[in-house]
């Protein structure tokens, strides 16, 4: 049912899984493109969705961003590093790796993303349509928010200054800066500064991804201030498109994301998932976002048609 795979993104290598759904395909296999959010990898439970995609007739490619987890980063890139328009363009080689594959139909993909990667499949369902459906997750939609929140205020200048000494070290060849992801002193630095972080990065680490690192580049932070995939949601249509929003979401403002849901246009459909951030991951708040984007790549993509 789950096979290793690897293809190319332009010099990088990414490796993941490929999830074949049982019975005859038909002519190939309705595909989702899946991947995680911000610094997480795969086996931080996207396989428990694969799963649930797979047994509802869908295949799915699953891989970890460049230089996490099994993925290469690119020669002469560090490792650790997100920028999430490569992040992008990598979710599109991953789409062509899909549509290369005889067991998959090249007309009916689909696009899944949690948290950073949430933003990224609203980006990719504007600018390729190749992708004939998106589901987004507790999505981030707004990085200079995102900064904002995570950010204490007085702590602003001095992270822009550290952003401009980070790019001059790196100019002059030497290494670039690195936070933690998460820490356990919620006053001290980190890209994801909550409990909630600290908690599920630390526990899923230990219980199933002992890959993961707590740690990205400090340009990472200042890439994510400038994303905004917001933006591209009113571009999405006519791609169907639908957002998970956990409403009591403390890392990525859930209320945040319900207004951006606003602004798309139909076809589209918004599913709210008690509880915060994480919880849309495990339990309870597992089988609603599961199960919603499950029924919403089976609708458009057409599943047993």
């Amino acid at each position: 049912m789950r096979e290793d795979i690897s293809f190319d993104a332009e010099g990088a290598t990414l490796r993941g899984w490929f999830y074949a759904p049982d019975g005859d395909a038909n002519g190939g296999h309705p595909c989702v493109v899946m991947a995680h959010g911000f610094s997480a990898v795969k086996e931080q439970h996207l396989d428990d969705y694969a799963e649930v995609f797979a047994a509802a007739g869908l295949a799915c490619v699953v891989y970890d961003h460049r230089g996490f987890g099994a993925s290469d980063a690119a020669p002469g890139r560090p490792r650790q590093e997100i920028d999430p328009w490569e992040q992008i363009r990598d979710y599109q080689h991953a789409v062509t790796y899909a549509q290369g594959r005889d067991d998959v139909d090249a007309d009916r993909i689909g696009a899944w993303g949690s948290s950073y990667s949430g933003g990224h499949v609203y980006v990719l369902g504007a600018i390729d349509r190749r992708v004939k459906a998106v589901s987004g997750q507790a999505p981030l939609v707004s990085g200079r928010r995102g900064f904002e929140s995570l950010v204490r205020i007085d702590a602003w200048a001095p992270t822009w200054e550290a952003f401009a000494a980070d790019r001059l070290e790196r100019a002059r060849g030497g290494e670039p800066a690195m936070m933690p992801v998460v820490t356990d002193d919620p006053t001290a630095p980190a890209a994801l500064p909550t409990p909630d972080s600290y908690e599920w990065f630390t526990r899923t680490q230990k219980e199933r991804a002992p890959s993961w690192r707590n740690e990205v580049t400090l340009r990472s932070v200042e890439l994510l201030q400038g994303y905004e995939p917001r933006a591209f949601l009113p571009l999405i249509s006519p791609t169907p498109v639908q957002m998970v929003v956990t409403p009591n979401d403390r890392l990525i403002a859930g209320e945040l994301a319900a207004a951006a849901y606003e602004t798309a246009v139909h076809p589209k459909r918004i599913v709210l998932v008690p509880g915060g951030h994480f919880d849309a991951y495990t339990g309870p708040g597992f089988e609603v976002s599961s199960a919603a984007a499950r029924d919403w790549f089976v609708e458009h993509l057409r599943v047993g048609k």
